[in-house]
């Protein structure tokens, strides 16, 4: 079947074909205002009623499972990935000049010991933060435009402009950037590396149009989308994860 076929880069970045909410039962642990949760920009109130996480899967693909809980006190979203990819995203329209910091948190208690992004049969990580953006499509290589040609045609949504991910690397050095092997328009943007600071929350603050001209070269454009991502289906292993809740900062 076609939907077999296509690399898994052509839907991955927040473009997905089946929408499902999380069960009401699975939010009992998260409770009050420290409910997992995506922030809307502070200076925006017409943003305040921001649209629920829906768990996006990919056509060929086991489901990562994902799950409200409380982890050492904190709201999380726990992720399990069993040989297995799908994310929770949220679509959201943040115009350039409004673009500023976002603030997320991760633990992990364990890498993948067989994963490197940069190789199609490995691309896999415990935890990634996913960040699409809006842009000028004509600029697309010819490749890249046929991606974003069979993404509207099996997901009724075009491949995003650029996407950003912040990642957990088992090698690379924070700050490096790595092209994901199947297009250029994804690429990823290592902010923890090696395992010395597995089994303990992580907590990152992160400047979104710095860290997009880092690894794109270009100034952004609208952010789009946002979501979060455990996937092990490359490496048919297992991984496990928690995310604390995202925030938007607003530009002053």
């Amino acid at each position: 079947m076609l939907h077999r076929c296509l690399p898994l880069a052509l839907i991955l970045p927040l473009v997905g074909c089946t929408s499902v909410p999380i069960p009401e039962e699975q939010r009992a642990g998260v409770v009050g205002s420290n409910a997992w949760t995506l922030a809307p920009v502070q200076s925006s109130p017409a943003r305040v009623a921001m649209p629920q996480w829906q768990h996006y899967r990919f056509p060929g693909k086991q489901a990562t499972e994902f799950a409200y809980t409380d982890r050492d006190g904190r709201a999380a979203m726990a992720a399990h990935a069993v040989s297995s990819a799908s994310m929770l995203r949220q679509l959201v329209h943040i115009a350039p000049a409004e673009l500023n910091r976002i603030q997320f948190s991760w633990k992990v208690p364990e890498l993948i010991a067989q994963a490197d992004l940069a190789r199609r049969d490995a691309d896999d990580s415990p935890v990634r933060v996913v960040l699409a953006f809006d842009g000028d499509r004509s600029r697309f290589s010819a490749k890249n435009a046929l991606l974003s040609e069979l993404s509207h045609a099996i997901t009724g949504e075009p491949l995003p402009y650029a996407t950003l991910m912040y990642v957990w690397c088992n090698t690379r050095k924070p700050g490096s950037v790595v092209i994901n092997p199947r297009t250029d328009r994804i690429r990823e943007l290592v902010v923890e590396s090696g395992g010395g600071n597995l089994n303990q929350w992580m907590d990152y603050e992160r400047d979104i149009r710095a860290d997009f001209v880092h690894a794109f070269g270009e100034q952004p454009g609208a952010l789009v989308g946002i979501g979060i991502m455990t996937d092990s289906d490359n490496t048919q292993s297992s991984a496990r994860a928690w995310y604390g809740p995202l925030k938007l900062i607003a530009a002053r």
